[in-house]
């Protein structure tokens, strides 16, 4: 069950949320990235959080970031792994709160009450989980935005159209990873695709949309980088709905770039 209105009319913003939240952040070589990543966790005004590392053994200096003491880091692991999807699930084991999220190495919240707002969502409406959307920035320029991914349009309907929520910005109960399981180790690119396609499809979920930017994503992520992981990207969607009785087709996949370009456009 989705649900969506404004989050001023839902949620009583002086209301103290005593939600613990786990932000689970997956590293290899981002000494370049990750300090703004641990900063923006470190800022946030919310009280209860426990923020997690997990890295890919890095060669660049990483650890050493991640390890400083200004950093607001809970428990840090370091160490080889089978690709992103296996490092996210050492971070689910790893996980205490009781709500989940996942914030890239080269990624930032929004602003500093990101975790506060959505905990309170979650607690208040007693949902399942919350999701909202995600603006892109390049490298060379931070404080531009070059599209706004809207998650508004995402239902469990619509995952047989290729729509997700912008991941991290997609918040969820641990007792949801508890239920369906954590992420296929199968999947190169789209298991984060995947696990929403098992999630929602298998649980009715109650869930509500925040109408709002909660993350800031960098540009040249994996997903996104050069026409061959594209490919990769689609088919292996097509393989998610697929393995999870989803009846798709690759024209409904790829019907979705139309959107895409429209939000370069209006953003």
């Amino acid at each position: 069950m989705q649900l969506n209105s404004p989050l001023r009319d839902i949620v009583d913003l002086e209301y103290d949320s005593s939600m613990k939240v786990t932000v689970i952040t997956v590293a290899f070589n981002a000494a370049a990235t990750i300090g703004k990543t641990l900063e923006s966790v470190a800022r946030q005004t919310h009280a209860e959080i426990e923020h997690i590392v997990v890295d890919g053994a890095s060669t660049d200096g990483t650890q050493v970031i991640a390890n400083e003491s200004c950093w607001r880091v809970s428990k840090f692991v370091s160490e080889p792994d089978r690709g992103i999807y296996d490092a996210m699930n050492k971070g689910l084991a790893l996980a205490s709160g009781d709500v989940v999220g996942f914030l890239n190495a080269d990624d930032r919240y929004a602003d500093e009450g990101v975790l506060s707002r959505v905990t309170r969502m979650i607690e208040q409406e007693k949902l399942d989980g919350v999701f909202g959307d995600a603006a892109y920035f390049k490298p060379e320029d931070p404080t531009r935005t070059i599209r706004r991914y809207r998650s508004v349009r995402f239902s469990a309907r619509s995952i047989a159209w290729g729509w997700m929520p912008a991941h991290p910005a997609l918040f969820l109960r641990r007792s949801v990873y508890e239920r369906v399981g954590g992420f296929r180790t199968d999947y190169r690119i789209a298991g984060d695709y995947e696990f929403v396609a098992r999630a929602f499809t298998r649980t009715d979920l109650k869930v509500r949309h925040i109408p709002e930017v909660l993350v800031r994503m960098q540009t040249g992520g994996v997903s996104t980088a050069g026409w061959r992981n594209t490919i990769l990207l689609n088919r292996e969607v097509f393989r998610a709905c697929r393995d999870n009785g989803i009846s798709t087709s690759t024209l409904r996949i790829l019907s979705k770039y139309p959107f895409k370009i429209l939000e370069r456009l209006s953003h």
